[in-house]
């Protein structure tokens, strides 16, 4: 049941999907950008105050894909 839950987080220009069922708990979400991504905090991703830039930048560091980033589209 769980492969099929899917979370976004959005800060208006990016949304951060994230797939728990293929997360591999590596914690280098955690470790690189804490500020953004805290396990121990519900929700526990928080987009808010971070650069895109750089919230994109650590999205890509993880190693099983189970973070992946959409681009907002403007209007």
């Amino acid at each position: 049941m769980t492969r099929d839950i899917i979370k976004r987080y959005t800060n208006g220009e990016v949304t951060v999907i994230w797939q728990p069922s293929i997360c591999e708990h590596s914690a280098i979400c955690f470790r690189g950008l804490p500020a953004v991504f805290d396990p121990r905090r519900r929700p526990w991703v928080v987009l808010d105050g971070t650069p895109t830039d750089a919230i994109v930048a650590q999205v890509e560091a993880c190693p099983s894909g189970a973070l992946s980033i959409e681009r907002e589209k403007p209007e």
